[in-house]
């Protein structure tokens, strides 16, 4: 079942190198989409998140492999999955495929899932962004899930 809390039991696997395992605590986050999922890697203890990667659907399904092989190099203690809402606090559109997006990372990846408001992430990102973002239009999508990650871990 989908979860709002970090498990206590901190993972003891292998980081990529230059990442301390300490009591540090990684997360992976997504930014959902039909076109493309933003990904970015962040940390508990410092609040903070980097965008890694923008993926693109395969047979128009995520890029499970291109998920297990983040998975595998970062190996997060859990996930955060953006859900989409109006300013209205209704539901966007797109916010039960996220929702099924998250309870499929938590099936196939058996780690904790987490959901975070993504209201305003890819404006924001498109604003810190500025004109990178017209020349890599996929940094948009893991600059929106730095922003889902970081909003999360500040809650």
């Amino acid at each position: 079942m989908l979860d709002d809390a970090v498990p206590a039991v901190r993972s003891e696997r292998k980081r990529p190198e230059g990442v301390t395992t300490g009591t540090e605590r990684l997360l992976l986050g997504f930014d959902y989409g039909t076109r493309k999922i933003g990904v970015a890697v962040g940390q508990v203890v410092t609040g903070t998140a980097t965008p890694i990667a923008t993926l693109h659907p395969v047979k128009n399904q995520p890029d499970w492999e291109a998920i297990a092989r983040l998975i595998d190099q970062w190996r997060p203690d859990a996930l955060v999955v953006g859900l989409p809402f109006e300013m209205d606090d209704t539901p966007a559109e797109i916010h039960d495929q996220a929702r099924r997006f998250a309870r499929r990372l938590e099936g196939r990846f058996h780690l904790p899932v987490h959901l975070a408001d993504e209201r305003l992430t890819s404006r924001e990102a498109w604003s810190r962004l500025g004109g990178r973002a017209m020349k890599d239009l996929g940094r948009v999508d893991a600059m929106a899930a730095k922003l889902i990650l970081e909003t999360w871990l500040n809650r």
